[in-house]
């Protein structure tokens, strides 16, 4: 089984199912295209959309070259707590904000984690 891939299917799939909660807190809200503030509801899920695909352009390919070079299993490992943390996050920013925290955690640590394992792997290769 290759790992590393079904992690990064996962990560686009979380990111795509949080393209449709934003998109039902979109029509929820009545805020129309293009607009992106008025509903506090619509404004934390767009953000969790947002920030999700902002760090996705790091965590992929730092899982994808990390993948190269290291274990398959631990590498899809450290994947798999960005994408609960991502969850974690989500639940977090549209309940209440301020506890975001441990999600955003969850989510920059593995991802740090990757970009090192895959500088290592890519200089000692």
């Amino acid at each position: 089984m290759h790992y590393v891939d079904l992690v990064a299917v996962l990560a686009i799939c979380q990111l795509l199912f949080f393209g449709v909660m934003t998109g039902m807190a979109r029509g929820k809200s009545g805020i129309k295209a293009p607009a992106t503030t008025g509903d506090e509801g619509f404004e934390r899920m767009y953000r969790v959309q947002v920030n999700t695909l902002e760090t996705i352009v790091a965590f992929l390919p730092a899982l994808f070259i990390a993948g190269k070079y290291w274990s398959p299993v631990w590498v899809a490992s450290i994947g798999l707590v960005y994408w609960v943390g991502r969850f974690r996050y989500w639940r977090a920013y549209v309940t209440e904000p301020s506890s975001r925290g441990l999600g955003f955690v969850l989510t920059i640590v593995p991802t740090f984690v990757l970009l090192v394992l895959a500088l290592i792997g890519a200089i000692f290769s």
